[in-house]
């Protein structure tokens, strides 16, 4: 929520608003607005993928999520999972997302190294320490880290969502609790690696590819594309199988590399500091923002309050159909 802020608040301002209680309170309707939408973008396919409807994913690669769903669900094949692969009995080891995590990671970052240059990582980055030890032990940070959250989530799920019944059900009903990515990480792992696999290459060619065009270079990062290139092969996945997980990830890659060039010019001045918004759901609203507000505040504003209005019209008539179909 925080994150959407910054960029709604900034897109604001760079269209001309002054910061203001209004520019305040209309910038916190339309990111609580955006952020009750994009779950439910993504929830027939976290139905799918954890084959219940107790929980929604709350995250800003939603909209990149849902695209690699119906994706996968067009041009995959949902009856060859990335998780039916055969893997021989010689490498059962892989079978642990922790053995698996820490090997594709070391692999990376030692690709990193080597391409940055032993010498330089040594000088400027380890502080004397041999550039390999350095580049495995963040693969290791990486992976602890890794599950530590995975840990951490299944406390949520464990705690977090009984306590959040008793509120839904007095309050909203039917309602469900948007959590953080790593919810879904444990019912695909190899569609996690292989989506984080293939966002991770398709973003460091997109770069090259910039390269050779002369424009803004955005640099693959790995912890992007790790936690939004593995969601998305599990979306992909869970609709198109093991094209869909391929297919998926590498179209979220190409939202995720080459968004951000249309976002910069509409972040005014912050775009001198050479940083950008990157996830999907930063990229595609803040566009959509940034392009109403280059017509003047005034378009800005009843655009915001039109799509308030348009959402809780989709929301009353959905929920009347609802009704209507269960009898009440």
């Amino acid at each position: 929520m925080m994150y959407v802020s910054c960029i709604t608040a900034v897109i604001l301002i760079s269209s001309g608003m002054k910061a203001s209680p209004l520019m305040i309170i209309l910038g916190g309707i339309f990111e609580g607005t955006l952020l009750t939408i994009t779950p439910a973008l993504c929830q027939p396919f976290m139905r799918k993928i954890t084959g219940n409807d107790k929980v929604a994913m709350g995250h800003t690669g939603n909209i990149g999520y849902a695209a690699s769903g119906w994706i996968g669900k067009f041009f995959g094949d949902e009856t060859k999972s990335t998780e039916d692969l055969n893997v021989p009995s010689s490498f059962g080891f892989l079978r642990d997302s922790t053995v698996s995590i820490m090997i594709l990671m070391s692999l990376v970052y030692l690709a990193l190294t080597f391409f940055t240059g032993l010498g330089y990582v040594e000088n400027k980055l380890s502080d004397g320490t041999s550039a390999i030890v350095f580049a495995l032990v963040q693969a290791g940070t990486f992976t602890a880290g890794f599950v530590v959250v995975l840990q951490g989530v299944r406390m949520v799920l464990a705690e977090i969502v009984p306590a959040f019944q008793g509120i839904a059900k007095k309050w909203v009903p039917d309602s469900k609790p948007a959590l953080d990515v790593p919810i879904i990480f444990s019912y695909a792992p190899n569609a996690v690696l292989i989506g984080f696999f293939v966002s991770f290459i398709v973003g460091t060619l997109s770069m090259f590819v910039m390269i050779a065009l002369h424009t803004t270079v955005i640099i693959p990062g790995v912890v992007g594309h790790f936690f939004c290139g593995a969601a998305a092969g599990i979306y992909g996945n869970a609709t198109g199988g093991r094209r869909g997980a391929v297919l998926g990830s590498a179209v979220n890659s190409l939202l995720l590399s080459w968004l951000p060039l249309t976002i910069l010019p509409l972040l005014g001045s912050l775009k001198l500091a050479a940083s950008t918004f990157a996830d999907t759901d930063y990229l595609i609203p803040g566009w959509i923002l940034g392009t109403l507000g280059q017509a003047g505040s005034v378009v800005l504003v009843a655009s915001i309050i039109a799509f308030v209005l348009l959402v809780i019209m989709a929301s009353f008539l959905l929920g009347r159909k609802a009704r209507a179909v269960s009898g009440e």
